[in-house]
């Protein structure tokens, strides 16, 4: 599982026009499934993203994590972060994970930072979005579970 993390002031997710997921202070995660993910990458993912200290202290260093500002989440699929831009150019989505295995990991993670105490929004899997982020530092991570 890869992820890309930023610390934001709020985010949006709109689809077809609609705002389907807002959040105010805390992360704006995008979430790409591979192949071989599994419930480990999950638990693992969920348990790095709410624990991560990444939002400052009160002397300005990044010391707090998601769970102790009390933020909120933002969770968005995106399949493009797997892509491998290496060679030509055009993008391969060869290591991506299947559709709908992919959601299941996915969802798995919504539920998994959920059950942690963290307010979770989410985008629509598979749809056409547009995410709206306002970035706070900025502070951006990229994040990817443990090798198998």
């Amino acid at each position: 599982m890869k992820t890309i993390i930023q610390r934001v002031n709020h985010s949006s997710v709109v689809v077809s026009g609609d705002i389907v997921g807002k959040i105010g202070t805390g992360l704006c995660v995008l979430v790409g499934a591979e192949p071989d993910d599994t419930s480990k990458d999950v638990e693992w993912m969920a348990n790095k993203l709410v624990n991560l200290r990444i939002f400052e202290d009160e002397n300005g260093k990044m010391n707090k994590s998601l769970l102790d500002i009390n933020g909120d989440a933002l969770l968005v699929s995106q399949f493009t972060l797997l892509a491998d831009c290496s060679t030509g150019r055009r993008p391969s989505f060869t290591g991506a994970g299947d559709p709908k295995k992919a959601e299941a990991i996915f969802d798995a993670l919504v539920d998994k930072v959920s059950s942690l105490g963290v307010c979770v929004q989410t985008g629509v899997f598979g749809a056409d979005m547009t995410v709206q982020i306002e970035n706070n530092g900025p502070a951006t991570f990229i994040l990817e579970s443990p090798k198998k």
